[in-house]
């Protein structure tokens, strides 16, 4: 569970709606000082139990290089509909929401993709299928299939628990006690209450189901060719550390360890993090212009 650091919105950040063939996602944009972006757009996608607010403390320094950034809720996230249908939270399904989002968003232009934890197993389904065009690629605190370790054991007590307790015992059970625990400011205990109980609960039973049965596809992404990043914090208790290195090899993609970051980075040490994918776009930009 990531914590956003502050939910006040930073100047040049606002919540917008984005309209597509797959339906309407809820969506944070965050614009250049100019209002102009000179440089090609990104859209940033959030991980299981997440929701767009986890970048709010990335998106105003994103957006002063020059870019239009956006940052989304999934389908069945937080302020994003979604029916009561297991077939729509496949990661293909929500693959196929991806690349509309990117052809909406980046429109001609080439677009960077960013997929946070669950949220790299899906947009990894759009740079494989090959329907849209991206600029870059970045995994971040993610890995190559199913997930392993603490989150692993999370994820399948969830699946036990959530169908036959529902929403208000995950919350009381072990996501409240995490964040007292963690000493989560009142304020942001309040808004992770609220963002769990908007999730869709067909929607977070089937995620979970595949963010644990997720099969390795680095294979399929090498072959890809976009320019990739595989960039987590040092301390990441989701996908160990060593695997996802590993799996940045097996990508021949450049890779970014986050000082005294968690599985969050974007959270945890936002200006780092920021300053890693600013320079990565930059220079997969000028790759591809030269």
């Amino acid at each position: 569970m990531s914590t956003p650091r502050f939910l006040t919105l930073p100047p040049g950040v606002r919540p917008i709606s984005v309209d597509t063939a797959a339906g309407t996602f809820a969506a944070l944009e965050a614009m250049p000082v100019s209002g102009i972006p000179e440089r090609w757009p990104a859209l940033l996608v959030p991980g299981l139990t997440g929701s767009k607010e986890d970048f709010i403390s990335v998106l105003q320094t994103l957006a002063q290089s020059g870019r239009r950034v956006i940052a989304i809720d999934m389908r069945g996230q937080f302020e994003t509909d979604g029916p009561d249908d297991p077939a729509a939270y496949t990661c293909a399904a929500l693959g196929n929401d991806i690349d509309l989002l990117a052809q909406t968003v980046g429109g001609d232009e080439p677009l960077h993709l960013v997929g946070h934890s669950f949220g790299g197993l899906v947009t990894r389904e759009a740079v494989i299928d090959g329907r849209t065009k991206f600029a870059s690629y970045t995994l971040m605190s993610s890995g190559p299939g199913a997930i392993v370790g603490p989150r692993e054991r999370f994820g399948r007590a969830m699946l036990t628990e959530l169908p036959e307790f529902g929403l208000e015992h995950l919350w009381h059970n072990r996501m409240e006690p995490e964040a007292l625990a963690a000493g989560v400011p009142d304020e942001i205990v309040a808004f992770l209450r609220k963002r769990l109980f908007s999730n869709s609960p067909v929607g977070m039973t089937t995620m979970t189901r595949q963010v644990l049965s997720a099969p390795d596809r680095c294979g399929d992404l090498a072959q890809v060719g976009v320019a990739t990043l595989v960039l987590y914090g040092e301390h990441d208790d989701g996908w160990p550390p060593h695997l996802q290195a590993e799996m940045a090899h097996r990508l021949d993609a450049e890779c970014v360890v986050v000082p005294g970051a968690a599985h969050s980075p974007a959270v945890e040490a936002p200006e780092t993090t920021a300053a890693a994918l600013v320079r990565f776009w930059n220079a997969a930009e000028a790759r591809l212009l030269s």
